[in-house]
């Protein structure tokens, strides 16, 4: 008898090998330090903002790579000190109205690139990512929480049929003022027992009765956890849309929240979209008000004075419709002019709010306000610093009037905002009314990019780890069995290029130290599967069996053991996957790869090779083994 697999089966195993290899190829081409440049909300970088970069780090004597792509300015650099100086000398000459962050570009050739091969992305105690530091500002939270509870309170009165002659904030309480003190007792009555964590205290001035609310310390402080714990969600949805692997988002203290993003590659949108604040508005314009006396300061009572985006002034009123709290879906498309548009749909709260606002207001104008946070710049040289122990970062609030309609019927659930400048901007206000708009204004106030000082050891590391590991593997081998070893040792170096060719074509995948020696201890378990073949083999032989019978029933006999083992390992490595985090989860990953490999590449691509160089050979009286 023979071995031998038939042509189709041999071309099969081929191609697997080398669909393996070729995806494994970036891998080789590393990562270029690299600058990011890109602007805020929906600016592009454009020609002129290149040259100007490029004029300017001529004058430095510092040289690089251009690429202006998307809107978007990469620029790579030879060194890690070059990568360093320009990103300084850029940042303080575009100012804040671009992103400038440090980014470590993959090296992988265009063409390579375009035919989806990308290399695997490494984790944060590799190489590759960013890690943030960011404070709420709790101050606004309770402002933001206390302007809500004065538009509760009047519509809880109203609802029954309770008038008021006003509401207002005052310090750390809410103010309601009444003209009848029968009215007012009643309206006491009805807010003790609907808001039991409230202090209440009623009190007369100048021939008005008036009512104080103000929180317990245990409200306060569910108030303060809830912004934390939102913003927490918030941010991790962002990070989601951000489609990044593996993110670490966790509360450090009391107002602060820790986020890791390894293996990004665009640091820079992480930054704009992860820090923005931003929420809509939506009011009624008072068409009757008059422009230049508001402009004057003479603005009617119950309106404000706004601009939007040209800085043209709109008098909007104080109360607003709706906010984007109850935004729960947004999608940037265009319309039917071709030009950008951000389609809205709400819960089913706000739906009927605004089913029911705009029923009764058809043919007035309504605003879409857009507000965002911005942090001022610390201007007392004895004040702490961003990243300093002590920083406080102080917001400026920022609205803009983005678009004004007239209201033509009765809206529900489902609408549109129109009036954006730039289809990007419409994206990235679709992507951040998306993830939630967040509960209080956030501030980075560290910002670290893991540099190829920590991660290059750590790689080195953990790659002359799986050297050594690899080599005395292979030597043994060599010694102990021979030509088979040689055999064995092919299936290792056939299972290693699959694991990092799958792994760089599994979207989402990171590989980390505990990956590393996820895969070492792969190639461990490969090598046992070899050695159990071989051992079958050898007790065939003593047993009388020829060549041939022998590796037959070495390879059908060793198959048992060797699935038994491998399945129940693959699944331990699935449940650690499916229950495990960070770390854990991506070790659980690379084992189940790996597991996989083993048994194609220990039981299926070496029996190959040995049927091709001794299994055609029915003469053949000793095996090298």
């Amino acid at each position: 008898m023979i071995n031998k697999f038939p042509w189709w089966k041999n071309l099969l195993i081929f191609l697997v090998i080398a669909v393996g290899f070729f995806y494994a190829l970036p891998n080789l081409y590393g990562e270029d330090p690299a600058v990011q440049i890109s602007g805020t909300h929906g600016l592009l970088v454009e020609a002129p903002v290149q040259e100007q970069i490029q004029n300017l780090l001529e004058e430095k004597n510092i040289s690089g790579d251009y690429e202006l792509e998307n809107g978007q300015l990469l620029i790579r650099f030879a060194t890690i000190e070059q990568q360093i100086a320009a990103r300084d000398l850029i940042s303080k000459a575009l100012g804040d109205n671009y992103i400038t962050a440090l980014n470590l570009a993959p090296a992988t050739p265009s063409w390579m690139r375009a035919l989806g091969m990308h290399p695997l992305k490494l984790g944060l105690d590799l190489r590759g990512g960013v890690h943030f530091l960011m404070e709420i500002d709790m101050q606004e939270a309770m402002n933001k929480q206390k302007t809500q509870l004065v538009s509760d309170f009047r519509s809880e009165l109203r609802n029954a049929n309770l008038r008021l002659s006003g509401a207002r904030v005052e310090g750390d309480a809410v103010v309601v003022a009444f003209r009848e003190e029968s009215v007012r007792n009643e309206a006491l009555d009805l807010l003790k027992d609907r808001h039991p964590d409230f202090v209440f205290q009623d009190y007369a001035r100048d021939g008005r009765f008036y009512l104080r609310a103000e929180m317990t310390q245990q409200r306060i402080s569910a108030i303060r956890t809830s912004a934390v714990e939102q913003n927490i969600n918030i941010i991790r949805n962002r990070v989601n849309e951000l489609g990044v692997a593996e993110p670490l988002v966790q509360r450090q203290g009391a107002d602060r929240v820790v986020v890791e993003l390894p293996g990004i590659q665009d640091t820079a949108r992480a930054k704009e979209i992860l820090g923005a604040t931003a929420t809509l508005e939506f009011r009624l314009v008072d068409t009757n008000a008059d422009l230049n006396a508001a402009l004057q300061g003479r603005v009617p009572p119950g309106d404000e004075l706004h601009y939007d985006r040209n800085n043209y002034p709109v008098v909007l009123e104080k109360r607003v419709i709706l906010t984007g709290d109850h935004i729960i879906d947004a999608s940037s498309s265009t319309d039917e002019n071709g030009r950008p548009q951000v389609n809205i749909s709400l819960d089913s709260r706000g739906g009927s709010i605004m089913s029911d606002f705009t029923k009764d207001n058809i043919g007035k104008s309504m605003a879409t306000n857009f507000i965002e946070y911005k942090v001022l710049p610390v201007t007392d040289p004895n004040a702490p610093k961003p990243g300093e122990e002590g920083y406080k970062p102080k917001f400026e609030k920022v609205e803009s009037v983005i678009n004004v309609a007239t209201i033509q019927s009765r809206l529900g659930s489902n609408f549109r905002i129109t009036g954006i400048d730039s289809s990007r901007e419409a994206h990235n206000l679709a992507l951040l009314l998306r993830a939630g708009a967040l509960i209080a204004p956030i501030q980075i106030v560290e910002e670290r990019t893991i540099g190829p000082s920590l991660g290059q050891q750590n790689i080195d590391s953990g790659v002359r780890a799986m050297l050594y590991g690899c080599g005395f593997l292979a030597l043994f081998m060599l010694i102990y069995y021979k030509s088979f070893g040689f055999v064995a040792n092919l299936g290792l170096f056939f299972n290693l290029v699959l694991i990092v060719g799958i792994l760089s074509m599994v979207p989402g995948a990171t590989m980390t130290l505990p990956g590393i020696a996820g895969i070492v201890l792969t190639l461990g378990m490969a090598v046992d599967a070899n050695v159990l073949i071989y051992e079958r083999i050898r007790e065939e032989l003593r047993a009388g069996r020829t060549v041939q019978q022998s590796i037959k029933l070495g390879y059908e006999k060793a198959f048992v053991t060797i699935a038994d083992s491998n399945i129940t390992s693959f699944f331990t490595a699935f449940i650690l996957f499916m229950v495990g985090t960070g770390a854990v989860k991506g070790f659980a990953l690379v084992l189940m790869v790996g597991l996989a490999s083993t048994m194609f590449t220990a039981v299926t691509a070496c029996r190959a090779v040995v049927n091709i160089v001794w299994g055609g050979r029915s003469d053949l009286k000793k095996l090298n083994i």
